[in-house]
């Protein structure tokens, strides 16, 4: 029997959740940060694609395309994952519903939609009188997308965390 090498760890899990972020990744296959970036160096150009979005560096395979890694690396974040969910289900749809059947604040809803929107994965539209409706840019494409993205349990505690501290940090403000 063949053992399989760290770099080769490191391909397939990547091929098994495109997007994953490099913390998740060290998590997942328990490995040393400096291990797992020495062998994506050898990875990433040949085998793999990697993007550093909002913070975090994401990785995919090389096939990927740019509308695809940007949208995979939203939605591996728990809030934006409703916030797109809710909208495919129910859009066109405005922002406070939106914000009322997540269940997060209109300033953590805005700051979600500023990247979906800059990444094209949600549409924000303005009707004459001013009033915003938001809309899935690719509704089929992200549906498939969605389906895809099974984040772990960490990820799920990290995203939770940040939605606290966002309301936590909104509620001082306020």
């Amino acid at each position: 029997m063949t053992e399989i090498t760290t770099r080769e760890r490191i391909r397939r899990h990547v091929e098994r959740t495109p997007g994953v972020h490099f913390n998740e990744l060290v998590r997942a296959l328990d490995l040393a940060p400096g291990q797992v970036q020495h062998h994506l160096r050898r990875l990433v150009g040949e085998e793999l694609a990697s993007a550093s979005l909002y913070g975090r560096t994401h990785y995919y395979p090389a096939d990927v395309d740019p509308w695809e890694r940007g949208a995979l690396a939203l939605l591996r974040r728990e809030t934006a994952r409703a916030i797109v969910r809710t909208i495919l289900a129910d859009g066109p749809i405005d922002p406070a519903s939106v914000a009322d059947r997540v269940g997060v604040a209109r300033s953590t809803l805005e700051w979600h939609l500023d990247r979906l929107t800059d990444l094209d994965v949600i549409d924000k539209r303005y009707d004459d009188r001013g009033r915003v409706t938001l809309a899935v840019v690719r509704p089929r494409e992200t549906a498939r997308l969605l389906a895809t993205v099974d984040p772990s349990l960490v990820d799920r505690l990290v995203d939770r965390f940040d939605s606290l501290l966002d309301d936590v940090l909104v509620g001082e403000r306020g």
